[in-house]
């Protein structure tokens, strides 16, 4: 599961890499995307959609807009480097390397799987069920 996390993970990251191509309103429709992503689909963002994970809250719950929030702030935060022109797009890549090896490194030494945005979102990223017809 954590490889499929990843890519997932990717998937979103490239989205809002694309988005943050257009000046100015990329980098706010990128953290915009980075923040709700969680609530845009059922129980996840895309990339979890696409490869079969589901994100609830730690009681069983599909999380609301406030723990998509919560969980994916600091993914966001990089989004907004974007903004400035020219130099914005590579400081929003390397804030955001640093912020996604220091939750890759909280997600591998948590019991979970559960990085910094899932403990204070009170969520966890599972295996979605698969409903036969």
């Amino acid at each position: 599961m954590l490889i499929r996390r990843i890519f997932a993970f990717l998937i979103d990251a490239v989205i809002v890499g694309l988005f943050e191509l257009l000046p100015f309103i990329g980098g706010l429709i990128g953290f915009l995307y980075m923040l709700f992503r969680d609530g845009i689909t059922d129980n996840g963002s895309i990339g979890k959609k696409l490869l079969n994970l589901q994100l609830t809250t730690i009681t069983g719950f599909r999380p609301a807009f406030q723990e998509s929030i919560r969980r994916n702030f600091i993914f966001a935060i990089p989004s907004l480097f974007a903004i400035i022109p020219v130099i914005g797009i590579f400081i929003s890549f390397v804030v955001g390397l640093v912020i996604y090896v220091i939750e890759l490194l909280a997600m591998l030494n948590s019991p979970d799987g559960q990085r910094h945005g899932d403990l204070w979102a009170g969520t966890i990223v599972r295996e979605a069920p698969i409903y036969h017809r």
